[in-house]
């Protein structure tokens, strides 16, 4: 079960409940109107293991064919990678190939169908595994993005408004059950062994989306 906490602004964790997993959650819309999201999960280092950024954006892409019925196709190519639309050569999102650092994979966007033309190249998809003291977050990052939906940097309430409940309610979806998944495989927990409480957080300032 998905739901929504009560305590916004609290930092989350694996909660003392031995039943209720947290995941925190941001979306926002900034001055510029470009989408800010994030989405982490912090783990024990026992239950993180050898998780590495590569490893966790291979499983994402892995996911999204998966949970979307092959509707979404993440395609690698020398160019970089495509979420393509199923059957098609059209790119949902294209991206430049992946740069691996010692924390993070980060894709940045290069264009494609839901990507405002004029903002093509801005934006990034940034996957963390980031060892901290105690414990080990995994995150889902994207920043600086510029949805077709809205538009201009001067978006209409209707615009904003299609945007918050198509696309960006998606993307919450998608990567909140995301996280959830990979803690359940990472543990060995069957799905659903525990609640999954999405947290909001305040990463950085903006319109909630």
């Amino acid at each position: 079960m998905i739901a929504i906490s009560d305590a916004d602004g609290k930092m989350p964790c694996m909660s003392s409940h031995e039943h209720i997993m947290e995941i925190a959650c941001q979306q926002v819309m900034v001055e510029d109107a470009s989408v800010f999201s994030v989405q982490w999960l912090d783990l024990p280092v026992t239950i993180a293991g050898s998780l590495s950024a590569k490893e966790l954006l291979y499983r994402y892409m892995v996911y999204l064919n998966k949970c979307t019925l092959t509707l979404i196709r993440p395609v690698a190519l020398e160019s970089g990678i495509e979420f393509r639309l199923l059957g098609t050569r059209l790119s949902l999102i294209s991206f430049l190939p992946p740069v691996y650092a010692e924390d993070f994979a980060t894709l940045s966007i290069s264009g494609g169908f839901l990507v405002q033309p004029r903002q093509s190249d801005r934006g990034e998809f940034r996957f963390g595994v980031e060892h901290l003291p105690g414990n080990v977050r995994i995150s889902l990052q994207l920043s600086d993005f510029c949805p077709l939906i809205l538009g201009s940097r001067s978006p209409s309430p209707v615009r904003c408004w299609f945007y918050r409940t198509t696309q960006a309610a998606i993307h919450r979806l998608v990567t909140v059950r995301f996280l959830s998944l990979l803690y359940h495989m990472l543990s060995g927990l069957s799905a659903g062994a525990r609640e999954v409480r999405v947290v909001n957080v305040a990463v950085r300032p903006g319109k909630p989306v």
